[in-house]
């Protein structure tokens, strides 16, 4: 008893920040996008917390990447760090916070896609899912706020597909240990975001609101070091299931902390969307668990 009590209330923790600091990331974004440029935002918030990561890992005796290991991490960095999460701020420049993240809660489906078609094969729920969440993109990307920003619209498009090839492309990878694959894919893709942010010519000009400085601290603390570990430790300690419920969990936090704190304004036809998307994401998880059971 005495056992259990502690773990449900770590399992309960590692959720509460996956769902609320994952989720409030697209707020952060939002926020820290009113002094910094993009790509360089970004940039600098992946490379602090790798570096950060890193040091604590390697006084701790974590053996470094093997040079091997780096160009892996550099192509996971490139596919869910720049194209992923470098997108998603290039999008919030045009769109509503909230709306991003549910363009990127369709990030399940195309992995569920790109599982298919690396041959693993989807069982028919899984299939059904697919199905009602690729419905939900085609409707969120046809008649909604997005259709009014073509540069925001073609982010959202490849910002989630970059972020599931990548993962796929990962699985059975020679990878370090997880904490210490998190920090060299975020030096990495941290790296590559600063060399094309300046070579775009992105600058940080006059000093940064406050408030903007605060929200990329915390998306560096919180967002890239306290979540992703915490998502970490749910990998190894739940069902897989629970660990990725935050797929449909996030969308939902964002649009509430958008429409809270930024004024962010959703129609109709935006909500139905996420609702379709996220139905679909359920239906996959619900298929793998009965799939797993």
């Amino acid at each position: 008893m005495n056992a259990t009590a502690p773990r449900g209330l770590f399992v309960a923790l590692a959720l509460a920040a996956v769902y609320v600091v994952w989720g409030s990331t697209y707020l952060g974004i939002l926020f820290a996008l009113d002094g910094y440029p993009p790509l360089l935002m970004a940039g600098l918030r992946f490379l602090a917390a790798g570096a950060v990561l890193f040091a604590v890992l390697r006084l701790r005796g974590v053996p470094a990447p093997t040079r091997a290991q780096w160009r892996t991490l550099l192509v996971m960095g490139i596919c869910l760090l720049l194209l992923g999460n470098g997108l998603v701020c290039v999008a919030e420049q045009d769109v509503s916070s909230g709306l991003a993240a549910v363009a990127v809660a369709s990030v399940p489906l195309w992995i569920g896609l790109f599982s298919a078609m690396r041959g693993m094969r989807p069982s028919r729920g899984e299939w059904f899912g697919l199905a009602i969440g690729f419905l939900g993109v085609l409707w969120l990307n046809a008649g909604s706020s997005l259709a009014a920003t073509p540069r925001g619209m073609i982010a959202l498009l490849i910002a989630p597909i970059a972020w599931a090839f990548g993962s796929v492309w990962s699985r059975g990878r020679d990878l370090p240990q997880p904490f210490m694959a998190a920090a060299g894919q975020m030096l990495a893709g941290g790296a590559v975001l600063l060399v094309l942010a300046l070579a775009l010519g992105e600058r940080i000009v006059g000093v940064p609101p406050l408030k903007a400085t605060a929200a990329l601290v915390y998306l560096a603390a919180f967002g890239s070091i306290l979540a992703f570990s915490a998502y970490i430790w749910l990998l190894h300690n739940v069902r897989p299931a629970l660990a990725g419920s935050y797929a449909y969990v996030n969308p939902v936090i964002a649009v509430a902390l958008g429409a809270a704190f930024a004024g962010e304004r959703f129609g109709m036809h935006d909500l139905a969307a996420m609702a379709v998307i996220l139905a679909g994401v359920v239906a996959i998880s619900l298929a793998r668990g009965r799939a797993r059971g």
